[in-house]
């Protein structure tokens, strides 16, 4: 299997879904996709908090549940970095003890705010981004993990802006840049400006399709990681919001129509429940 960096050197964009546990990251692999991404957005709104709420230590509790059953390449959003630069040291050595083949880490303020998911931003100095990226290329152990610097720029200040910062964190050394767009003409710009590699997030419909690009199309403009970090969590709410209030109404088979029997025998794939059967007959089933 191919690491993170080597995946992220290839022709071809690497598309990246949101995980959020095991049974998750197994049915992403199932499907065919080469890495998978450890959304705080998603793993917030899971507790019934924010990005905002969540620590270190839930995420790579959460990675190490994954990376027990799934051995693809997990990304890590690591939100603000957890801390100063200082601190910083502590989450890459922890994010790489946890089996992170990478992590994403932007520049907003510490402690993160709720504001943030209503589209308002709390940028850090340029030079205290600039900090943590030296920090974190520093602190890394293997040199295969991945730093991804991320400024929120174009949201807050101006493109022009959040092209400067880019600058600046490849400077410090970081692996890849990814420079989240406001405008859809934005992401042609930060390509030609800034060149590869980059990451790409469809945030507010601008997916590729929505753009009129292709992903060879974000790829030729340096876009080698593309990353939906919302349609399962979006998916997997309104499935549940739905079961329940078929329940509710005393429906007979919330599923609608499908195959109760065949669902089950389906989820029994996914866990590999054969392999540990199969255990037990030769152990304790004799």
């Amino acid at each position: 299997m191919s690491t993170f960096r080597e995946l992220i050197a290839g022709g071809e964009p690497v598309i990246a879904p949101l995980v959020m546990n095991p049974l998750s990251a197994r049915l992403a692999a199932a499907a065919g996709f080469r890495a998978l991404y450890l959304g705080g957005g998603a793993m917030g709104y899971l507790k019934c908090g924010t990005e905002a709420n969540l620590t270190l230590t839930e995420m790579c509790q959460a990675a190490l549940d994954i990376r027990g059953v799934c051995p693809l390449p997990l990304i890590l959003d690591g939100a603000c970095g957890f801390g100063d630069p200082m601190h910083v040291r502590r989450t890459i050595q922890m994010s790489e003890a946890a089996g992170f083949a990478a992590i994403e880490i932007e520049d907003q303020l510490m402690p993160k705010r709720a504001h943030h998911h209503i589209g308002i931003e709390h940028l850090i100095p340029v030079e205290l981004m600039v900090a943590k990226v030296r920090e974190a290329v520093a602190a890394r152990r293997d040199p295969g993990f991945v730093v991804i610097a991320r400024t929120n720029a174009c949201r807050q200040t101006t493109l022009d802006d959040a092209l400067r910062r880019g600058e600046a964190m490849r400077r410090a050394g970081a692996d890849m840049l990814f420079v989240l767009q406001k405008k859809p003409e934005e992401v042609r710009a930060i390509g030609e400006r800034l060149g590869g590699p980059l990451m790409f997030m469809g945030v507010g419909g601008m997916s590729p399709a929505a753009l009129g690009m292709s992903h060879a199309d974000l790829g030729g403009l340096g876009y080698k990681l593309m990353v939906d970090a919302t349609t399962p969590l979006l998916v997997m709410h309104r499935a549940l919001r739905d079961a329940y209030a078929a329940m509710a109404r005393g429906e007979a088979d919330p599923l609608i129509g499908a195959d109760r029997h065949a669902e089950q025998e389906e989820i029994h794939r996914t866990i590999d429940l054969a392999s540990m059967l199969e255990i037990e007959r030769n152990t304790v089933e004799r």
